[in-house]
């Protein structure tokens, strides 16, 4: 199941409160306080981390309560503290207050981890309070309590590149295809619900992540059908491949398609209208699909590609392209001091190492030649043939 969108409410430990004790003991006369203080209650961090790809596992639990501290006790004796709770989330989690609505904090990077809600401090024992004229302290503070915050978890797919379009314009096909991303298809409008990612890999080390964002339809800006529910997925995407569709089943002309997702693109942000988009005109196996492709190139006045994503007509030199802007965009971040940022592991994993099974002292080293027939004295020790213990390992 993919979510990208949660609120759920994140409870702080208790800190644990102070002990007031007396030490009292046979034969130690003026024992004195000896009251510990309680431990500091567990805090809940949220971590960003590559390999987890959606938020569903804050879907069916919306509270989330750390550990309180312990409380002291006498012999000085202080409390165990609480164990901080780890929350992960994917790259790309927008982390909001719910009650305020305003961006506590954007995590894009692998390993970007913050305190979001801090445990209590500990009280403090009956010794804290004593002096030369107070020398029998009876008082003790309770623990503080923890931080009790609602917060909006929100999941903005990090990807280099987007698939845009109309419903039923091949975007998932496409996915499928160059990836091994295996999304839903069918021959209906909305057969995507959620946005697929696929790593994609050409020669070498040169690969880029690839996001089929579900067909956008006219309104969505505004909240039309899914809306902002996957418009959001297209703003982290730094290169946008928009699919025309040549002949869409509902009739309707795939010049104004494409205008149409254009204008809804910017009505969202005007930024996304001035992104970087390859146009493509797909199903190039029907036959008319030129003619389109021809209108097309004459109405945006630049490249457009014809593929067939079944056939596999035109993909090769699509992608190549798509990887040759992308390369570009990663140069220009790296030389502008920004961090090119990474959703998901490379599909490559290196080789498991083998590990070496340690043999018992007797059967390693100089003695495992060792019988009745070869004896120490008749072993001719070779000093280049000898394994260290370091080697062995």
């Amino acid at each position: 199941m993919f979510v990208d969108r949660v609120l759920i409410e994140l409870r702080a430990g208790k800190g644990g409160d102070g002990c007031s004790s007396m030490r009292r003991e046979k034969y130690v006369p003026r024992g004195g306080p000896d009251g510990g203080d309680g431990g500091d209650g567990a805090s809940i961090v949220l971590e960003a981390r590559v390999g987890v790809n959606s938020l569903a596992a804050y879907a069916n639990q919306r509270l989330f309560r750390a550990t309180k501290g312990q409380p002291g006790q006498g012999s000085l004796r202080h409390g165990r503290k609480g164990r901080d709770q780890r929350l992960l989330v994917p790259p790309g989690t927008t982390v909001i207050d719910a009650d305020q609505h305003f961006v506590i904090k954007d995590m894009k990077h692998h390993g970007e981890q913050f305190v979001i809600a801090r445990g209590g401090k500990g009280g403090h024992g009956n010794t804290h309070f004593k002096s030369s004229t107070n020398r029998s302290p009876r008082e003790s503070t309770p623990g503080d309590e923890g931080e009790t915050r609602f917060v909006i978890l929100e999941l903005k797919s990090i990807a280099d590149v987007g698939f845009i379009g109309k419903p039923n314009a091949g975007k998932s096909t496409l996915l499928s295809h160059i990836t091994s991303a295996r999304p839903e298809i069918a021959d209906y409008p909305f057969t995507t619900k959620h946005p697929n990612l696929g790593i994609v890999e050409l020669s070498g080390e040169r690969c880029f992540v690839a996001a089929d964002i579900p067909g956008l339809i006219e309104g969505a800006s505004e909240g039309v059908g899914l809306g902002h529910e996957f418009l959001r997925h297209v703003e982290r995407a730094g290169l946008l491949i928009h699919l025309v569709e040549p002949f869409p089943a509902d009739q309707t002309d795939p010049m104004e398609n494409y205008a149409a997702i254009c204008a809804e693109l910017e009505e969202y942000d005007t930024s996304l209208a001035k992104r970087d988009q390859i146009v493509v005109v797909t199903k190039s196996e029907i036959e008319g699909s030129k003619a389109v492709h021809q209108a097309l190139m004459e109405e945006t006045q630049g490249p457009v590609h014809l593929i067939s994503a079944i056939r596999g007509d035109g993909v090769q030199n699509l992608l190549e392209e798509i990887m040759n802007r992308v390369e570009q965009r990663r140069e220009d971040l790296i030389a502008a001091g920004e961090e090119v940022l990474i959703s998901r592991e490379s599909a490559r994993t290196p080789a498991k190492q083998v590990k070496r099974k340690r043999l018992p002292p007797h059967l390693n080293g100089l003695t495992a030649n060792l019988s009745n027939e070869m004896q120490a004295k008749d072993f001719h020790l070779d000093p280049d043939a000898v394994e260290t213990d370091e080697e062995a390992k």
